[in-house]
């Protein structure tokens, strides 16, 4: 950046201010020419890059493999030499989806081999997840009709001449009701409703993200943690498992193209060894940002652990219902 050619002009660009030297003292903008060459693009684009690598690569290391220490460097005002925790979720958050969305579908590339055989297989296991999901559907507003001794509604017409003679039955359960009668008769297409749960799941996590921490500052002393603090180390978790997400991601590429045992058997190794190692990395870094006695600490991570794998599994459910609702 020490090549930029300065204007000659003292009369800030940005904000109309006078440059006494290089940077303008109101805005901060440096007083160099807009239009340049190609080769100061080019020059300017490198230095950025190799700026930007140094920063990121740092800050990847140190998630993948310091747990907490991003967080408690943030924290004490150390935030130059690494990425920013938004900018760095941001970022990771748009790989990770990006990468997804390219991925082949689960056996496009060993359908080659015997294609007949892959075809009747993918038949009956979409066929499974449909009866699984229609049967989940139906226990949503099932069990007040067993109880009732009556036979499930099959129709909204049906359902509504129940509501006229059920005064018990609440809006809630109406709409349940009604919605799984939908989803039951509905031509519903498991790849449409897998399609649209994947685009709202970048938003799920998101949403998810403050409940994340409001457990956390239930648990934490509020004298010495704010919401903030826990906000931050919410955002590094939460990148963290982005990233192992797509860690997995570039290694079970190559094995597309490996016999469908080998790939099988290490996708399963490696995903066993993500979820273990995010399970720790979650107790690891808990014990290190919040500086408790080891008994305390493991008590909070087991509990804060359990809730949130409760909530999650509410969430996803939801969400796979919304999905069910929207898919076309």
């Amino acid at each position: 950046m020490g090549h930029d050619k300065l204007r000659n002009d003292t009369v800030c660009q940005n904000c109309g201010h006078t440059v006494e030297q290089i940077f303008c003292t109101n805005c901060g903008q440096k007083n160099i020419e807009t239009r340049q060459s190609f080769h100061h693009l080019i020059t300017h684009f490198a230095e950025d890059l190799t700026h930007y690598d140094s920063g990121f690569w740092r800050t990847i290391k140190a998630l993948l493999f310091n747990p907490a220490k991003l967080t408690k460097e943030y924290l004490a005002g150390k935030r130059q030499i690494y990425v920013p925790p938004v900018k760095l979720y941001i970022f990771i958050s748009f790989v990770t989806f990006l990468l997804l969305s390219f991925m082949p579908k689960e056996g496009v590339i060993h359908e080659s081999k015997d294609d007949k055989h892959n075809n009747s297989l993918e038949k009956e296991h979409t066929a499974t997840k449909e009866e699984s999901f229609s049967s989940i559907t139906d226990s949503i507003s099932n069990e007040k009709y067993k109880n009732d001794g009556q036979r499930l509604p099959t129709t909204i017409a049906q359902l509504d001449s129940i509501k006229e003679h059920d005064k018990n039955m609440n809006a809630s359960e109406y709409w349940l009701s009604k919605k799984a009668i939908e989803l039951r008769n509905k031509d519903i297409s498991w790849e449409k409703v897998n399609d649209t749960f994947f685009h709202t799941l970048p938003k799920i996590l998101f949403i998810y993200m403050p409940i994340f921490a409001f457990w956390l500052w239930l648990f934490h002393g509020k004298k010495r943690w704010l919401f903030f603090d826990h906000g931050i180390y919410t955002l590094h978790y939460f990148s963290l498992l982005l990233l192992v997400s797509t860690i997995n991601m570039l290694i079970s590429i190559p094995l597309l193209y490996v016999s469908e045992g080998i790939s099988d058997t290490i996708n399963s190794i490696t995903v066993a060894v993500t979820i273990i190692y995010t399970i720790f990395y979650f107790f690891r870094s808990h014990s290190r940002m919040y500086g408790e006695r080891k008994l305390v600490s493991r008590l909070k991570g087991i509990i804060l652990f359990f809730i949130n794998l409760i909530c999650i599994i509410i969430v996803l459910l939801l969400s796979l219902f919304y999905s069910a609702l929207n898919a076309h």
